[in-house]
């Protein structure tokens, strides 16, 4: 891995707490993704199951979890199964995790060959009376591929029919959601490349320059800084392509006079930042641009004032749906008629900011969290508004990701990366 190595302390307190939240007598497991195939020998590049690296820092395919506090047998309560390396292997796929690394990595002191899982899986079925199988109950989780968990629960409950089943997701959704202060660490981390990689294309972009060349020079400082590259698939859209909410294309060239919205960030570790800037292609905003983008990050900052213990993820969209509204007021592109005619399922500002303000971010860019629980301290968000104008040919969007603090306001992750109008302005025309 590119990363620096991770304190297994990290995984060990992991553990601890999703073992203090599992049913008497009961055993969790975890599943490594699978290294999905394109055509011929061809694959795309691991990535590993969110879960299991929380759990472990086990970065590699062919690994299982296992998780069974009570089991009378005490070198099997925690058991790492991966894959069994020998010479070969390491000349033709690279090095994979011997026993003493994964136990390194992880802290776990029984790790054994995958191809015991069985016969130890059938010892410990014999003591325990719940399974924990791993299913993606994520809000926004639509997945039409069997993934590797998929495949194992299945056999699972198959061969083992007569006990008792539980679900680790939820335990997750709320262990998650809390960052831990090595967590933190990682973000920020992640934050900082990704602030390198913007300040760089401050004094590339010019009038002429095409989208791709921007993202090249942004995956470029990503990977020098140890990053495995983008968090997601990255959005560099000019002019109105901006008014596209998930323009990922990055094919057009930049003109004078257009803006140019972003929404790129690095990941480290596995660890995500967010980020979303929109900057001139000339190098200065025209005086309605500017309004509008002045408009855009006074709600970012009155938002990012709500987001305390205790807030409601869905009070918290109507207030900012106020906020929003006074802003487009302001700007002429509501009048009083749209606001006391609007459908209240779909208030007026949603024709010009149509999507959410803030969402969980962590292992995963909208990462887990249970938004129908009041917000609480280490929770980390995005925050995010925009105001999308096709008519004008321009969209902005500007997004940090903060900390919820125990007292006062959320602490910034993003803070030292330029988001001020005018030091924009002045940094791209140095």
């Amino acid at each position: 891995m590119k990363y620096d190595k991770i304190d297994a302390n990290l995984f060990i307190k992991n553990r601890a707490n999703f073992a203090a939240a599992m049913q008497s007598n009961s055993l969790a497991v975890f599943n490594s993704n699978d290294i999905y195939p394109i055509s011929a020998d061809s694959t795309m590049p691991f990535e590993q199951h969110r879960d299991i690296f929380y759990l472990s820092g086990v970065d590699q395919e062919e690994s299982v979890l296992f998780l069974y506090p009570d089991c009378p047998n005490e070198n099997y309560r925690e058991i790492l199964f991966v894959r069994e390396t020998n010479d070969h292997i390491a000349v033709w796929e690279g090095e994979k995790l011997t026993k003493e690394a994964a136990f390194k990595t992880s802290g776990i002191q029984t790790v054994l060959w995958l191809q015991d899982l069985e016969k130890v899986l059938f010892e410990l079925s014999t003591y325990c009376d719940t399974f924990y199988i791993n299913t993606n109950e994520h809000y926004r989780a639509s997945v039409e591929t069997q993934t590797r968990e998929d495949r194992f629960t299945k056999w699972l409950l198959a061969k083992y029919p007569a006990h008792s089943v539980a679900k680790s997701n939820p335990i997750l959704q709320r262990l998650r959601s809390v960052k831990d202060t090595v967590e933190l660490n990682l973000m920020q981390h992640a934050c900082n490349i990704t602030e390198k990689g913007f300040r760089r294309i401050l004094n590339f972009v010019k009038p002429g320059v095409w989208e791709y060349e921007i993202e090249a020079e942004l995956l470029h400082e990503f990977v020098k800084n140890r990053s495995k590259g983008f968090a997601y698939t990255p959005i560099i859209a000019s002019g109105n392509n901006a008014n596209v909410l998930h323009y990922i294309e990055n094919n057009k060239q930049c003109k004078a006079g257009d803006l140019i919205l972003f929404d790129i960030a690095a990941e480290y570790a596995n660890y995500k930042s967010d980020l979303s800037r929109t900057i001139p292609v000339s190098g200065k905003f025209t005086e309605r641009q500017k309004a509008v983008y002045n408009a855009v990050n006074y709600v970012k900052k009155e938002a990012t004032k709500l987001l305390v213990p205790g807030t409601l993820w869905k009070e918290y969209h109507v207030e900012v749906g106020d906020i929003m509204t006074s802003e487009l007021l302001k700007l002429g592109l509501l009048d009083k008629a749209d606001v006391q005619n609007e459908d209240k399922n779909w208030p007026a500002y949603k024709k010009y900011f149509m999507h959410g303000t803030s969402h969980h971010i962590g292992l995963d860019t909208h990462d887990y969290g249970l938004l129908h629980e009041p917000m609480q301290a280490n929770n980390v968000f995005t925050v995010e508004p925009g105001i999308y104008i096709p008519d004008e040919g321009f969209g902005i969007r500007l997004e940090d990701d903060v900390i919820i603090k125990e007292q006062g306001e959320a602490f910034n992750l993003m803070g030292n990366i330029p988001i001020e109008a005018d030091e924009i302005e002045a940094l791209m025309q140095r």
